[in-house]
């Protein structure tokens, strides 16, 4: 336990360790089928299925439950509320890179680039909006969002703005996933 306590990267290895354990419930039946299931629960289905719409190993599922969600729920509703989901998913994600794992990554970082160039280029008036434009469209896509939201985190956008900007992006992007389903469905 004192190893633990002087460890300096416990942020990061905490995200490999997450990450392995990720890899191993999403390939647990029982987890995948408890996913597949929210489908009967209604719009707090629906809440849980846009927490996982937002994640790598949890796309897939969230669109299938959020497709059969649609077939018997209102699309805005669902999408509002699935899109709250999401923010609440995005959000842990985004206080994470931002308040811990920035904090970790930057000594190794300095180690690597000791003039500071790469973040000199980063922070100029024409790459000043890339990291939040970027991560926005990812947001928005059907696409995992943890790409956008550490973009989202690197630029050290305000929490508030993040929360706005998320609800507003996920929900969007649900919305239009819903109905696009609807149109092409024969």
């Amino acid at each position: 336990m004192r190893y633990w306590k002087s460890w300096k990267y416990k942020n990061l290895t905490f995200l490999f360790v997450s990450l392995i354990f990720a890899f191993f419930l999403g390939r647990y039946e029982p987890f995948h089928n408890f996913l597949l299931n929210l489908g009967s629960y209604g719009y707090i289905g629906g809440f849980f299925a846009g927490i996982a719409f937002v994640s790598t190993l949890g796309v897939a599922t969230g669109i299938v439950t959020l497709l059969v969600l649609a077939e018997k729920l209102n699309i805005l509703l669902l999408g509002i509320i699935a899109g709250a989901g999401g923010v609440l998913g995005d959000f842990l994600l985004f206080r994470f890179v931002r308040d811990r794992l920035i904090n970790e990554v930057k000594p190794i970082y300095d180690s690597l680039d000791h003039n500071h160039n790469l973040q000199k280029i980063l922070h100029t008036k024409y790459f000043h909006w890339v990291f939040p434009v970027f991560g926005a469209i990812v947001i928005a896509s059907p696409l995992p969002d943890e790409f956008g939201v550490t973009l989202m985190g690197i630029s050290k956008m305000k929490s508030g703005t993040f929360l706005i900007l998320s609800f507003i992006l996920n929900a969007s992007g649900i919305i239009l996933v819903l109905l696009a389903s609807r149109i092409i469905k024969p």
